[in-house]
């Protein structure tokens, strides 16, 4: 009869031993610190001079003479009652709306032909156009004010909102081209083949399904176009000389200097008019980034 000995087996260490972090665990790094005080910093210098101006348009003018740097004690409305109150306010709104609306929808529609234009189709010359729509995003437009009004003279179209929506139509196509683009190469062919074995023509392709699988760059692009024609000053500064056409950019300008005197008012003022482009980019901000996410993927 024979024994067999056990030889003891050292215990193995095991893989959820306490003494060392799991690998979906990743230890503190302080060099997260740097990069959350950067972001933190670079986010109040942004919400700082907002903050202080709708802030301010609670305080008096001997509040903000005595503590410049002072919260409202007490608290009045009377600043924002009497500007919107005012019918001027309410007109440059209006007219803001009007132009902002308008480049809005045909910078997206025109703006979309011509990215399923030079997506789509394979012809001489496609690279150039799309190059060309490119390096109108490095032509500014304060190199193109005075020819713009020079044109737009001879065209009598001074002095007027469609003089200022046409120029803002033609500097959002370059952003539009570059971002939609990719979002129309990027649709599968087997769709486009699948479309194309169902009796489905190239414009019936556009219209059935590429607008819908590019929506989001399209909402991108409104959202974008939008809140920068709300925001134009110099070109409807160059274009418009009638008060009564004024935009809210001009007319921030021009309430602050008829009211130099009244700080608070003019603070007042000027937190209401850039608060729809406010609101509107804070809502749809999401949709921003999925939007150039998905032109960058593509």
């Amino acid at each position: 009869m024979t024994t067999s000995t056990i030889t003891p087996v050292a215990p193995q260490a095991s893989r959820f031993d306490d003494s060392e972090p799991p690998q979906n665990k990743r230890p503190y790094e302080w060099n997260n610190i740097g990069v959350y005080a950067i972001a933190f910093l670079l986010i109040s210098v942004i919400i700082a001079p907002v903050a202080y101006i709708i802030i301010g348009g609670f305080r008096t003018n001997s509040q903000i003479t005595t503590d410049p740097a002072g919260w409202p004690n007490p608290w009045k409305i009377e600043n924002y009652v009497t500007v919107l109150r005012s019918s001027e306010f309410w007109r440059q709104m209006a007219n803001s709306a009007i132009v902002s609306a308008v480049t809005t929808v045909f910078v997206a529609v025109l703006g979309l032909m011509a990215s399923y234009a030079l997506a789509a189709y394979k012809f001489r010359g496609n690279a150039l156009f799309y190059a060309l729509f490119a390096s109108g995003l490095m032509f500014p437009l304060t190199v193109a004010v005075t020819p713009l009004y020079i044109l737009l003279m001879k065209m009598h179209l001074t002095n007027s909102l469609i003089g200022v929506i046409l120029p803002q139509i033609a500097f959002g196509l370059p952003m539009t081209v570059i971002i939609l683009v990719p979002f129309l190469r990027a649709i599968p062919s087997e769709i486009r083949e699948a479309a194309e074995i169902d009796g489905c023509s190239q414009l019936g392709f556009f219209w059935r399904m590429a607008i819908r699988l590019s929506m989001p760059g399209v909402v991108t692009i409104a959202i974008l176009t939008f809140v920068n024609s709300w925001n134009s000053y110099m070109l409807p500064l160059f274009l418009l000389s009638d008060s009564k056409l004024y935009t809210l950019p001009l007319g921030v300008a021009n309430f602050s200097s008829e009211h130099s005197v009244d700080t608070a008012q003019v603070l007042a003022f000027t937190s209401l008019s850039m608060l729809p482009a406010l609101i509107f980019f804070s809502l749809f901000q999401k949709r921003i980034v999925g939007g150039l996410t998905g032109a960058v993927k593509g």
